[in-house]
């Protein structure tokens, strides 16, 4: 636990520092806590308060003088207790932060005031500011020498059969079919029954003549099971309030009625089919390689296998590289857990607006740790960031966006523009650094350890991961 009150008494080191302008004191409250007195004459401020009076007077104008021939007793009267304060409170935070600058120091958040106390407008004054230090974990830095299990998942001849099924179907073709399939669209008339089943022919009744549905996104899946067989020519009754789980805006589009009572038609209704839509997977030739792989790069379904088997691995790379990443983390949180921290100043940082303050720390004690051990390891592998690789993250973001909205291929300039407008937004461009600063992380990590790698199956990848 970090020394703190009384006991530290015996434990200070007190160490001088002067910048330009005033004296600076360090306090070490505990391997991980500092206390900063800043020592301030009159000399460090009053030639500073000086001129930003003076400029006041030169630049506005006050009733009943003109510009620029302000007395200065008067702009120090209406003035000077504000600009004073205003100086000396910047003047204080500045060599604050070139002391830490200067001395290397590791930070946590901000230097937090011992004691909030109106500046003086003139003579010697004292600041006192306690500073959180990041701790230095010994021996943090991953080497070869370190191993780590690395599982890889076996891509099986199933995985590759669904995924030849989903890529197939998705540049397959939409025509009519001579019977229902598990995702057909159904195209037909829609009557609205009586309770005893037969057709309602009153007034009002809801008749739809070019009524469209599709089962396969039934939320009841009884309803849906009523299609199953089906061919054009057939009727089904079922009741569309259940299928669509009394949804207003699917039971007005289904039934061409207006959504503010969409809600309270209940009734069975009788689809006479007319046209069954089905999807026709795409045939295996060169037209459908192309549109897959891209021109020339598939050529028989061997190659077409391959490829699928090689665009599975990618895609399943990724949880690889998770499931390190939580091992890993679990691993130094083993190891360092029991770290020191600066808990006192780092409740008064982060958490001096909570009802509970030391109930809010403990809540994030696991985070902040895992902050403590991820800072350190940027420093001992020297990990940075710089402005491109930031944009150039935004820009594959917002191109994703894009793409999603139907919006593909757009021009770099657009792209960039709006990339960069993101990344006005301060909460944007901290996300998005840390996400950049993150993966080239455990990038990193992995080619410093060694990996022992293993080939498992997707089954054993999942109870690696669940039992972790």
């Amino acid at each position: 636990m970090p020394l703190t009150g009384s006991d530290v008494k015996e434990n200070i080191k007190i160490t001088p520092y002067s910048n330009s302008k005033m004296n600076i004191t360090k306090e070490e409250m505990s391997p991980v806590e500092l206390r900063l007195t800043v020592s301030l004459s009159e000399n460090d401020y009053k030639d500073t308060v000086t001129k930003q009076l003076k400029e006041i007077g030169r630049t506005h104008t006050m009733p009943g003088f003109r510009k620029g021939h302000v007395p200065f007793g008067e702009l120090k009267r209406r003035f000077g207790k504000q600009v004073t304060s205003d100086v000396i409170n910047d003047t204080v935070y500045r060599a604050v932060y070139e002391y830490m600058a200067e001395n290397k120091l590791r930070v946590m958040g901000h230097p937090v005031p011992v004691e909030v106390k109106e500046a003086l407008t003139d003579g010697d004054q004292e600041f006192k500011y306690d500073v959180a230090l990041i701790p230095t974990l010994e021996g943090i830095k991953p080497t070869k020498e370190n191993h780590y299990p690395y599982y890889e998942i076996e891509v099986s001849e199933q995985m590759i059969d669904e995924q030849d099924k989903a890529l197939r179907k998705r540049f397959g073709s939409q025509k009519p079919g001579e019977e229902m399939t598990e995702d057909g669209l159904v195209k037909g008339s829609l009557m609205q029954l009586n309770e005893d089943g037969t057709v309602n022919t009153n007034e009002g009744a809801i008749q739809v003549t070019d009524g469209i549905v599709f089962p396969l996104y039934f939320k009841d899946k009884e309803q849906t099971a009523l299609f199953n067989g089906k061919k054009p020519g057939d009727k089904v009754v079922f009741n569309p309030h259940t299928a669509t789980g009394g949804n207003e805006g699917e039971l007005a589009s289904m039934l061409h009625i207006d959504k503010s009572i969409a809600g309270d038609v209940k009734s069975d209704f009788e689809l006479n089919i007319a046209e069954i839509i089905v999807n026709v997977p795409a045939e295996l030739n060169q037209e459908y390689f192309d549109q897959v792989f891209g021109s020339d790069k598939v050529h028989n379904e061997e190659e077409y296998r391959k490829a699928i088997k090689e665009m599975i691995s990618t895609d399943l790379e990724q949880n690889s590289h998770i499931l390190f990443r939580n091992m890993f983390d679990k691993a130094m949180m083993e190891k360092y857990g029991d770290m020191t921290l600066p808990a006192e100043t780092i409740k008064k940082l982060f958490f001096a607006k909570a009802e509970n303050a030391d109930e809010a720390y403990n809540a994030e004690l696991t985070g902040i740790k895992h902050e403590v051990i991820e800072n350190n390891l940027l420093t001992d592998l020297e990990i940075k960031v710089d402005e491109q690789e930031i944009l150039d993250t935004a820009k594959a973001l917002t191109a994703r966006q894009f793409a999603q909205y139907g919006m593909a291929g757009l021009d770099d300039e657009i792209i960039t523009r709006y990339a960069k407008e993101q990344l006005e937004k301060e909460e944007v461009r901290n996300q998005i650094a840390q996400q950049v600063l993150s993966g080239k992380l455990y990038t990193a990590i992995e080619a410093a350890v060694t990996l022992d790698k293993e080939t498992v199956s997707l089954d054993r990848f999942k109870e690696i991961a669940q039992n972790l």
